[in-house]
């Protein structure tokens, strides 16, 4: 099926073929920074070993 509705506005001209650099960047670009991520894992490994600590000789 084809698509016949108009568009009202049309896309803003680009400076180049990258993106404007004052855009906010989301979650995903800081997720991605190994520091966040090296934190993240400690902070999962000390919950896990709690939970088997639980677990297991509790």
């Amino acid at each position: 099926m084809l698509d016949t509705t108009k568009q009202s506005d049309p896309a803003p001209p680009q400076d180049g073929p990258h993106p404007r650099q004052d855009e906010p960047r989301g979650c995903l670009f800081a997720l991605s920074q190994p520091p966040l991520m090296i934190f993240l894992a400690v902070i999962g490994s000390l919950l896990l070993m709690a939970s088997l600590h639980d677990l297991l000789l509790l």
